[in-house]
């Protein structure tokens, strides 16, 4: 016998009532079994979007879909773990760049990632452009990696967060993503259960982002903020401008190129920007972290003189430097090497080019993130269904960011692929991607807001 009806939990919620711990345990652990069909998840899923979830029901449903898999545990490690997780964008090739920066400084950096859809793109399929460079890994083959380097990515196992998995799926054919409620408490039942001591957010704002708008951007970092928080994660959040492209690249072989630059000591103002302001936040979240609870597999006790000390490095770390002395490097290579890749071979570049000029002379005041992620996509560079394959070297270099000056003829975009019949599109979808005006525009930050 089964301890509640489906229906009973889904007209709880749809009479704007609210779930039980008990009601909320038992339908996310039946519908991860199967007891829960489809149709029913879909309605109570639909309560959810339509009536919300207080903070004790959406705690309690991230701890249930937590509770669904299993959770990692790094604690037996000699290092403090902080995260980082975005909400993806267009040219957002951020994770390649701050994961072996931080790691430099002795923070482990679990990056367990995923591939992309549609627009935005995946950390995994950037990095699968490395020749022989391997995403898949054991548990105990990461444990090894983070005590060694201290840097991992890598794909997530299936045991995390199952729950999520379906429901995931579920809610992207049935209206029910642009929720909340649902889309905080999918993303931080997965990186709670990934088990990291701190996690820093990337809140993407703006065209190429889910979240167009500051306000609803604010509201979902203020939720999940509160999730992590109350569930033990030292957490914070930025929120960052997507209303243009990250850096000058959007594409899989094309970005790494660009993190290289990086982690080199140049790259793109943007993409430096955001790395660094990212990894002041993580090593600050670790800082605090060794504070609260020390670093148990160090043998370092919260509170104490060497917990102070340790923080102190951290919150001290000169994370410019490393970019540009070649510490943050030294732990790329290693890491891609642990990992098969060879950090030196060549990356793939696409068979076909074409280059879009511009059409008057004056500033570029807009370069719209949405409309060149949808051309890097329509160019192979993503996927529209997850068992896509996606190509290499395809995607879109950009020759001038908003508050350049430009002159008409003067390159603004190159297109890249191996298939010259996608160019049609891809020029489809950058029709009006650009303004270009008299007047420079002012200039911005990348960096939006703070939320803690």
């Amino acid at each position: 016998m089964e301890a509640f009806d489906a229906v009973d939990v889904i007209e709880t919620k749809r009479d704007k009532k609210v779930l039980s711990d008990a009601q909320i345990d038992w339908v996310i652990d039946a519908y991860t079994r199967g007891v829960v069909a489809e149709e029913q998840m879909s309605a109570l899923a639909m309560a959810v979007f339509l009536n919300g979830l207080t903070r004790p029901e959406l705690n309690r449903w991230a701890a249930a879909m937590i509770a669904s898999g299993e959770r990692l545990d790094y604690s037996h490690l000699s290092r403090p773990t902080a995260d980082k997780h975005s909400t993806g964008g267009v040219g957002d090739k951020i994770t390649l760049p701050l994961t072996p920066l931080v790691a430099s400084f002795g923070v482990g950096v679990p990056q367990l990632s995923g591939r992309g859809l549609g627009h935005t793109g995946g950390t995994l399929d950037k990095l699968e452009s490395i020749p022989r460079w391997r995403a898949a890994l054991t548990n105990d083959e990461m444990y090894a990696q983070m005590e060694s380097l201290g840097a991992v990515i890598c794909q997530a196992g299936a045991g995390l967060a199952p729950a999520d998995r379906k429901l995931y799926a579920l809610r992207d054919v049935t209206g029910t993503v642009a929720c909340v409620p649902l889309i905080a408490s999918s993303i931080m039942s997965k990186k709670i259960a990934e088990g990291t001591g701190a996690l820093v957010l990337d809140v993407k704002c703006g065209s190429g982002a889910f979240m167009a708008d500051l306000p609803r951007a604010r509201e979902l970092a203020q939720t999940m903020v509160g999730i992590g928080r109350d569930h033990g994660v030292t957490t914070v959040a930025l929120i960052t401008d997507m209303s243009t492209p990250l850096g000058l690249t959007a594409g899989n072989a094309l970005e790494v190129r660009e993190a290289v630059e990086v982690l080199a000591g140049g790259g793109p103002t943007d993409v430096v920007e955001l790395t660094l302001a990212l990894a002041r936040e993580m090593l600050q979240a670790a800082a605090d972290r060794i504070e609260k609870t020390g670093i148990p597999g160090a043998g370092v006790a919260p509170g104490g003189a060497e917990a102070s000390r340790r923080a102190g490095q951290l919150r001290d770390a000169d994370v410019a430097a490393a970019l540009t002395n070649g510490r943050a490097m030294d732990t790329w290579d290693a890491m891609i090497k642990a990992q098969d890749g060879d950090p030196h071979a060549d990356l793939p570049v696409a068979r076909h080019n074409e280059t879009l000029t511009a059409e008057a002379d004056g500033y570029l005041t807009s370069l719209d993130a949405l409309k060149v992620g949808v051309a890097a996509w329509r160019l192979g560079a993503g996927r529209a269904r997850k068992e896509d394959p996606v190509q290499a070297g395809a995607g879109v270099v950009m020759h001038a960011k908003p508050g350049d000056r430009v002159t008409k003829g003067q390159p603004l975009v190159t297109l890249h692929t191996d298939e010259p019949a996608r160019f049609d599109r891809a020029r489809e979808s950058l029709a009006d991607a650009w303004t270009i005006a008299p007047d420079q525009p002012p200039a911005t930050s990348v960096v939006l807001e703070r939320v803690a």
